[in-house]
Order: C-alpha cells, then structure tokens, then sequence
C-alpha cells in the first residue's frame, strides 16, 4: 500500500481519469459505496438506522451526498445536513441534484440550535464535511458542527479524513471530528500517520475504488505502507538443502555490568527470528550470566574494562568482523570512551552491513564523520531524543517532522534509518520510505527496542536488502507487541513477551501461502 500527501492524491485521481479513462463521478460513487459497505460490517442491518450525513461543498461533500443516496435506498431514516452552504458543482452537484429528486431529507446548517438533540438521537453520524484539501483554520459554524459531533455522536464514520486534519503533517486545523471508523480512498494519507492526527482517525479501512494498480505505481509515490504481503513476498524461503551457515552469521557486540538484558534480548530475538548463527561478544565480566541465559547463542568474553568492552579487545572483534555476514552493536554497550572507539572501529573496518544501536548511536553522534569515511552500508535506530543527538535538531521539531528529518538524514549520511515511535518510520538513502501500522503503547518498555534490534540484524545477515529488513523487521516487532497486547493486557507488555511473541507473529504473516 501506499501513503500519498494531498498532492499526490489529486494526480492519482487525475491520472485515472485521464489515463485510465475512468470518470471521477465513478471514482466518487465507488467511494460511497465502500463506505457503506463499512457501514454494514458494524452494523450488520442499516435499515430504520437514524443517519446524520452533515456535507461540506467540495468532493468530500458530494461523497457524502452519494452516501445518503445509497443508505436512503437500504432503508435507513436519512437526513443531510449542508454545512457549507447549498452552492455546489462538478460531481458534488451531480449527486446533490439526485438525492433532492429522491426526496431524501436535506436542512442547512445556519446555527447549532438543537444540534445536540439531532447528532444524540442518531445512530450515525457520517462526515464528509472537509476532505483533504482543507486549507487553514476551521472556523464558524464548521467549527461548531465538529465540536457537537464529537461530544454528542454515537458513532461517527469519516470520509477519506476526519474533518479538520492536515492530511499532510497530520495537523489539527483548530479542531477535528473524532472518527470511529475512516473509509480512506486509494491510498492512506500521510497525515494520518503522523500525529496529533493519528489519534482522531480511529479504524481506518483503506478501500479499492477500481484505481488500478498502474496509476499509482507510475506516481513515483515515496511512502509505503509496510504489510503482510510486502513481508512474505521479500522474505527468503528455507531450503530443504541447507545448513545453519545459509542463514546468516551475526555478530552482536553489546552488554556491559547492569545492561546484561540488553545484550540477551537483542542476541535471543535474532535467533528466534531466524538466524543460523549467533555470536555475542560481551565483557568478559559478565559472560558467566550471559551463558546461564542464552542456550543458542554463543558468547565471546573479551577484555574489559569497569564492566564495559575495552578498547583492547579490539584484535579479537576485528578476528570475529571477518566471519561475520551483518554487525549489531551498540544495545546495553555502555557510554564508555572505549565504547566510542569501538563503535568507530567496527564502522570502519567492516565489510557488512552495520546496525547501530541504542550506545552505538550515542557513540557515533560524538563523531558523525566516521560515517563519512565508513563504506559498509549503517542501518540506524533512533528513537526521538537518539535522533536529536545524531542531528542536532529540538525534540519537538523532529516530532513534527518525522518524514522530513528522516529523509534528510538518510541522503546526508548515506545510511537507512528507523525513526522509532508510533508508527515507525524506515528511511533509505533513496528516499523510499516504509511506515509500519502494527503496534501500540505498550512496545513503550524497556527492553522493546532491544528485541526490535536484534529480528533487524538476523534479517540484515540472511542477505535482505537493508531498507527492506528494517521495513519487516519494524512490522513484526508490531505485530509481536499487538500479541503481547492481546495476550496480557497493554500495562503488561514486556520486552521479554515481545520476544515470545516473534514466532507467532511470523508463522501468522508467512503461513500465507504465496501464489
């Protein structure tokens, strides 16, 4: 799937018609009809259903008028109510003209007298007031009629957005319907991933309107939406004919006295993501825990020095580098001086692919020009304030522009990068980016992205493209997480119960089979 900003929509839209040859009132009659078919799935029966549609004047509008139309004939007691005024043109009018004809009821907004008791006695409310070209702050009498939507509505189904959303940095526009239940069109929008907006769009359905496939695909559209089909249609088979080497031999360099868990975490979920070979280097002061706690993978004790790595262990990883077919370092490693050197060592001298973690981001952003001189391809996981480090930038401007500071890293640097929070966002450095909807709250625990880190690195060993990795290896921590959710609660999640999670979300993704 895809995720277009508003302009991008509009030249798939164009596209179709002009290229495709299929008429835009086609286009908005599919729509309506998606979304009542959305309708029908929570409601079972929309016959007698009370049924506010409230229209503004634009597409979003004319939706909502085809809607009214296709409900009317279901049997439901229908009412639109015009915000917007009753000037209309183009496809809207054309709809707007049919449901007068059918004498479905119509009344026009003029003020919020008696709002409340129309929107409370209703079984639904359906908006299609704004779509996604909404330009500015929402005000008067739109203003009003969102705010009684959302304090007095049942249920309310938002038609491509919610009202009052910038569908492209996800903004809110003064105010916002709150939307049970989002029937988008085509493609998601951008904006609703990104929040404060993606807190107003509820379940969202993303509906096939009979665009095909071509139209989007000749869009150089640059934001994907990560899913199941992408994951098994890049995911490697096992052949009959194999051995443990065939599936990638990752080296972990991570753990330090007090941060032992992170170095299990991380090592363990690889293996229980797949991986033929784990190795884990760890200091040596710790290695009798690391033993007693990890069976499949193997330890490496090598110098150390308060607990963490030194420096002087250096010959014997650089010995390990070269069997190595992907590096994970940096979980649990420690903010040590050594640790810094290592860090830069391994980015210099290896090979393989790098995947730089928690303190390895805290040692690469004390000297961000070991990227500039590494050639292995870097894959990065920062969450927000690791971000803020690795750029300089406030926390508060990276969370407002994810997709933006993501990209802008990536091309500078070269490397593939994985924005972590809700909805995680995976960059390359040719601007492809892969946003996964699996996850929740409760991913938010110590240890989490120590897991995420490590079903990274044992994809990145098995021979999967960098930027595809991250993109899978984000959705199945999700999906592990949504498990966990589902399992013990979402103030129960732990890093320990993602982990367990791994093997049922990958059989519940590849036991599809592919055709």
């Amino acid at each position: 799937m895809k995720a277009c900003f508003a302009s991008e929509m509009r030249a798939v839209d164009k596209a179709a018609e002009e290229i495709g040859g299929i008429p835009s009132i086609v286009l908005m009659e599919n729509a309506a009809a998606e979304c009542v078919k959305a309708l029908n799935e929570d409601f079972l029966d929309l016959k007698n259903k009370r049924i506010a549609v409230f229209c503004g004047k634009g597409n979003n509008g004319g939706d909502g008028f085809a809607i009214a139309r296709r409900l009317y004939q279901l049997g439901a007691e229908v009412t639109v109510y015009l915000v917007c005024g009753n000037e209309f043109k183009g496809d809207a009018k054309t709809n707007f003209d049919i449901i007068k004809k059918m004498n479905v009821n119509i009344d026009v907004i003029y003020d919020t007298e008696n709002l409340n008791y129309i929107i409370r006695a209703s079984d639904i409310v359906i908006d299609a007031i704004y779509g996604t070209g909404i330009y500015g702050i929402v005000g008067g009498i739109s203003y009003d009629v969102i705010n009684e939507i959302n304090e007095n509505s049942k249920y309310t189904l938002s038609v491509d957005v919610p009202s009052g959303i910038n569908s492209d940095s996800g903004e809110i526009c003064g105010i916002c319907a709150k939307a049970d239940r989002t029937v988008t069109f085509a493609a998601y929008k951008v904006g609703m991933l990104l929040f404060p907006a993606a807190d107003y769009v509820g379940r969202v359905t993303v509906a096939d309107i009979s665009i095909p496939d071509y139209i989007l695909e000749g869009q150089d559209i640059k934001i994907n939406i990560t899913d199941d089909e992408l994951v098994r249609d890049n995911f490697p088979k096992r052949e009959n004919n194999s051995q443990k080497g065939d599936y990638g031999k990752l080296l972990v360099i991570a753990g330090s006295e007090g941060m032992s868990g992170a170095a299990y975490l991380s090592s363990q979920s690889a293996v229980t993501a797949g991986s033929g070979l784990v190795t884990l280097v760890v200091p040596a002061s710790i290695n009798t825990a690391m033993e007693a706690k990890t069976t499949e993978v193997m330890t490496c004790p090598v110098e150390d020095i308060s607990g963490h790595i030194s420096f002087g262990a250096q010959e014997k990883i650089l010995e390990l580098l070269k069997k190595a077919d992907a590096v994970l370092i940096g979980p649990g490693l420690g903010r040590s001086i050594d640790a810094v050197r290592i860090t830069e060592m391994v980015l210099a001298e290896s090979k393989v692919p790098v995947i730089v973690d928690a303190d390895g981001i805290n040692a690469v952003a004390k000297n961000m020009d070991i990227l500039r001189r590494s050639t292995c391809p870097v894959i990065f996981t920062p969450h927000t304030v690791e971000m803020s480090r690795l750029t300089g930038l406030e926390k508060d401007y990276i969370e407002e522009n994810r997709i933006v500071v993501s990209s802008e890293f990536a091309d500078e640097y070269g490397a593939t990068v994985i924005l972590k929070g809700h909805h995680t966002i995976v960059t390359a450095e040719n601007g492809n980016q892969y946003i996964s909807i699996t996850g929740n709250p409760g991913l938010a625990t110590g240890g989490s992205g120590d897991v995420l880190a490590g079903i990274l690195a044992s994809f990145v060993a098995r021979g999967i493209d960098e930027t595809m990795s991250a993109a899978m290896a984000v959705y199945i921590h999700g999906m592990a997480g949504d498990i966990a959710k589902e399992k013990y609660g979402i103030e129960s999640v732990t890093a320990t119960e993602i982990m367990r999670g791994i093997p049922y979300a990958m059989r519940q993704i590849l036991q599809v089979e592919k055709n």
